[in-house]
């Protein structure tokens, strides 16, 4: 065998050698694998479409119950105004002569306030003194009126006197409670600002009295003696109407006397919500650029009035009337702005919830509980309500965990995702 031969033998079976370590051409999987795999991505297409439809959690907000003292308030705008107020008119037409006075001025009882020049005021008209004539006896009939009030309103604080004496005995037998003895002395209180405004009344009506008997007292046609209008009580000068010297007719209002550290409280209420407040209910102020302070309420007037509210609607409104309790109350003047939060209901120890926690179906009142990482429809029986709070009566105990303001993807059985 030649050398050509023996090579060419050598190359083959090197090449036989070399081709039986490598892969055939056109290998394929076996079967169990191929299978497998198709199975488990068939498993994961599963899983992720279970994820992508499976519903989420609802996002929450969630409050806790607990006790406290709950408070039933109405709340309202109001503004103050001096008690007892005194309107000075002039008698005659006249010449007024130029006030010496401003607004906030302190005033004795007989001071001289106001001059009225000219040949009416000398009162020469017939016509003019039985005009005053008649003026006069109105006036003295209200002078009447004035005792007559005094009166009544002694007879009151006898009552109330008493009222607060029985109070005062049944609580030291164990019989009474301390919210009947203040609401008992509140009346107190109120009554006997009700006397002090009577017997005010009372000066201020024999005042006009003497201003009219002056004016019919005056000689007939004394020309260049003017008529002068005195104070008939103790006080300051509320608003001054006639700042300048001119004419003058007979009835018109000059100016306004009172004392404006004797202030009350006037608020007015809804009807609807008017009837539901009681004499001698405690009540906040705010809203006057000071702290808050104390007040009571001394009268729920019996007339109402229609008043056309910022959206055009009729409202039927009553006023209230606000006594001052405590200091801090000296800031405040006539016809200021303030805001009245009158209580109508207090409770020291009940179960709360936000209002916005509670929503109706029908008659029962239903919540959202939050409880083992989903949400409980539960019902609930409503006690007292407020504008932000209510009184939970049974359904829910103190600690539970509930939704405030549940949206459209709240449900009862529903997985929940607390925000705070």
């Amino acid at each position: 065998m030649n050398e050509a031969t023996m090579e060419n033998d050598a190359a083959g079976e090197g090449g036989e050698g070399q081709s039986k370590g490598l892969p055939k051409e056109g290998w394929e999987a076996p079967r169990w694998l191929r299978l497998a795999l198709l199975v488990g991505i068939g498993v994961g297409v599963v899983v992720l479409l279970v994820l992508a439809f499976r519903p989420q959690p609802v996002d929450v907000d969630l409050v806790v119950v607990e006790r406290g003292t709950m408070e039933v308030v109405v709340e309202e705008d109001g503004r103050t105004r001096v008690r007892d107020r005194y309107e000075l008119r002039a008698p005659v037409a006249g010449t007024l002569q130029r006030p010496g006075l401003e607004a906030g001025d302190e005033v004795e009882s007989g001071q001289e306030l106001l001059r009225i020049h000219g040949p009416e005021a000398s009162l020469a008209d017939v016509r003019t003194q039985a005009q005053i004539r008649a003026r006069l006896e109105a006036a003295r009939a209200g002078v009447e009126r004035a005792r007559a009030a005094v009166e009544v309103a002694e007879a009151g604080l006898v009552d109330a006197r008493e009222e607060a004496r029985r109070q005062e005995i049944l609580l030291r037998e164990g019989g009474g409670s301390e919210s009947a003895l203040e609401r008992a002395r509140a009346m107190l209180r109120a009554r006997e600002a009700e006397v002090r405004s009577a017997e005010f009344g009372v000066r201020a009506a024999q005042g006009e009295v003497e201003d009219l008997e002056l004016a019919l007292r005056r000689p007939a046609q004394t020309d260049g003696q003017a008529l002068v209008l005195r104070a008939p009580v103790a006080g300051r000068v509320l608003e001054l109407h006639r700042r300048s010297g001119g004419p003058v007719s007979p009835g018109e209002l000059l100016l306004e006397l009172g004392d404006p550290g004797a202030v009350e409280v006037v608020v007015d209420l809804l009807s609807a919500d008017a009837v539901r407040v009681p004499a001698g209910a405690a009540a906040r102020i705010t809203g006057w650029g000071g702290e808050a302070l104390e007040a009571r309420v001394r009268r729920v007037e019996p007339s109402g009035f229609t008043r056309v509210s910022a959206l055009g609607i009729e409202e039927q409104r009553v006023n209230v009337i606000l006594d001052p309790v405590g200091e801090g109350w000296s800031p405040l003047g006539d016809g200021f702005r303030v805001e009245a939060a009158i209580v109508l209901d207090r409770a020291p120890d009940v179960l709360r919830i936000p209002t916005g926690a509670a929503f109706r179906r029908g008659d029962v009142w239903l919540v959202f509980r939050a409880a083992d990482g989903r949400l409980h429809e539960t019902e609930v029986e409503i006690g007292r309500r407020s504008q932000v709070e209510m009184e939970v009566v049974s359904g829910l105990e103190e600690g539970d965990r509930v939704v405030v303001y549940p949206g459209d993807r709240a449900e009862d059985g529903a997985r929940f995702r607390a925000r705070n």
